[in-house]
């Protein structure tokens, strides 16, 4: 039987430590291709390049590796290796090693995690893998080491159709890590604070700044996983359906999805209910 391809993608850029330590993770796994972005672009999400061209450039960074730097977004990377540089659907897309973490709300901000979603979406097996620590430093080793060991489940036993995994890996030396924690998203956000600043022209600019805070306090987190010296592992779906709040809403809205002309609802004229 043929290899499988594995498609490279993440969002720091294609010359970036931790794209080098998730292609040696997995290269012998499959036919290996790269396809990144010629520069960070951390905090992008599902970005796509729309009214401006694509560049696709081939670079020799990976040995004999085939590889491509991109000028669009991380989603633009995983639309054009499919199109134009595999021409066919991969069998596993893995994204990263991000430098930083992706737990809990970063995913809906983070180009690592949509890079693998865009690939899902496809109906491919995808994971975003992301190392908690920011340092330049930092020691990619124990996120290689789980991300081979993901990487080769994933193309034993494959994912449910639409979905992908967010792998998280403490920062802490391999020896330490306790092992893997399957759970769920935190209830977390950002607190940010944009401070003022003033330019050498006299005019104002404005610096992101802020702090992460856990709301969630189960045992079943991402963060709690992390917190304890395990890497989480998060199974993700596109569907941003709130499913629980269906029912609610059903119950409470009947007047109004109902087109009834007879009922009111409380606290709410007549007139205004009419509009």
């Amino acid at each position: 039987m043929s290899k499988p391809w594995i498609l490279v993608v993440n969002d720091d850029g294609v010359t970036s430590q931790g794209i080098k330590a998730l292609v040696e993770a997995v290269k012998n796994l499959g036919e290996v291709v790269v396809v990144a972005p010629d520069s960070p672009q951390s905090g992008m999400g599902h970005a796509i390049t729309i009214g401006k061209p694509l560049r696709l450039t081939p670079v020799h960074l990976f040995g004999d590796i085939k590889a491509y730097k991109c000028s669009g977004t991380p989603v633009d990377c995983v639309k054009l290796a499919v199109d134009k540089v595999l021409h066919r659907k991969p069998d596993l897309c893995v994204s990263g090693i991000n430098h930083g973490s992706n737990s809990s709300i970063n995913i809906i901000y983070s180009g690592t995690m949509s890079a693998a979603m865009e690939a899902s979406l496809e109906g491919v097996p995808s994971v975003g893998f992301s190392l908690c620590d920011y340092r330049e430093e930092a020691d990619f080793t124990a996120a290689a080491h789980y991300a081979h060991l993901v990487a080769a489940y994933l193309l034993k036993y494959g994912l449910p159709k639409y979905s992908l995994l967010n792998v998280n890996i403490p920062k802490l030396p391999l020896s330490e890590i306790k092992g893997m924690k399957i759970g769920r998203q935190a209830r977390a956000k950002w607190e940010e604070e944009y401070v003022e600043r003033i330019d050498p022209f006299g005019k104002p600019y404005y610096w992101l700044t802020g702090k992460f805070v856990n709301y969630d306090q189960g045992h079943d987190t991402d963060e709690f996983a992390l917190a304890n010296g395990y890497v989480s592992v998060v199974p993700v779906l596109h569907d941003l359906t709130a499913h629980d709040v269906v029912p609610f809403l059903t119950e409470n809205w009947k007047l109004i999805t109902t087109n009834s002309d007879e009922g009111t609802v409380p606290g709410v004229s007549k007139e205004e209910f009419n509009l």
